[in-house]
């Protein structure tokens, strides 16, 4: 055979390949920018320092297209009934019908943020409950050098394979041990898993507690500790 024959069957060997190549490959998320609300601290105006980001996930129930349905539980909640913090608090709304992991919408959040305020790029923090919860883990297992700690409550991880990917991030996460709605053993797994590769996790669990946890983002003892991390 000669070498020009060759060297048109090596390159129609490469091309027979391509359509099943391209069923592995992930599609991208579409890119999505999704309303929030932002809590900014009072002292901010008159500071040039910068400044700890907080970014929280809500639950199912909150889904759409009224943020105003946000301040029912949650940090939101605990700003609308006064509490100051000497943090920015973002938190956005997942579309109805979507979930956390449906759409890149942190890209742009986190782009508008950081070019909007002045923010410490070293204190960005992550926490979400129930189907925030699931939001939290997936979101920081996909940027794993982006957060400096982060709280998921009552959630899991679709894809548990992936969660060393946060090994070297500090993680408190919470689960009733009670819980009907999202089951004990969704975080429990991944508590596993970090163990066994030396993740930083601390696990609380809630005994004969169900699926409401969001008493704990009225207490002060989730903000300090994820304050307290540095990247």
């Amino acid at each position: 055979m000669r070498p020009i024959q060759l060297y048109l069957l090596y390159f129609a060997s490469i091309f027979s390949c391509l359509p099943t190549f391209a069923q592995t490959l992930q599609p991208a998320k579409p890119a999505a920018r999704y309303a929030y609300q932002l809590y900014v601290p009072a002292s901010y105006p008159k500071s040039k320092a910068t400044y700890p980001l907080i970014i929280y996930l809500h639950g199912g129930s909150h889904r759409g297209n009224d943020l105003s349905r946000l301040n029912q539980y949650g940090p939101p909640h605990a700003v609308a009934q006064g509490r100051q913090f000497n943090c920015l608090i973002a938190s956005p709304q997942c579309p109805e019908g979507k979930y956390w992991s449906t759409d890149n919408w942190f890209d742009s959040l986190y782009i508008e943020l950081t070019t909007t305020y002045r923010i410490d790029p070293k204190r960005v923090y992550l926490t979400g409950v129930s189907m925030g919860g699931y939001g939290a883990w997936q979101t920081a297992v996909a940027r794993p050098n982006t957060f400096a700690a982060i709280a998921p409550l009552c959630g899991g991880c679709d894809d548990s394979t992936q969660i060393c990917q946060i090994r070297n991030v500090p993680v408190w996460t919470f689960h009733g041990t009670a819980d009907d709605q999202v089951p004990f053993d969704e975080t429990a797994r991944l508590v596993r898993r970090l163990n066994a590769c030396q993740g930083k996790v601390r696990f609380t669990k809630l005994v004969s507690t169900g699926h409401d946890l969001l008493y704990l983002y009225d207490e002060k003892a989730i903000y300090s500790w994820l304050l307290k991390h540095h990247k």
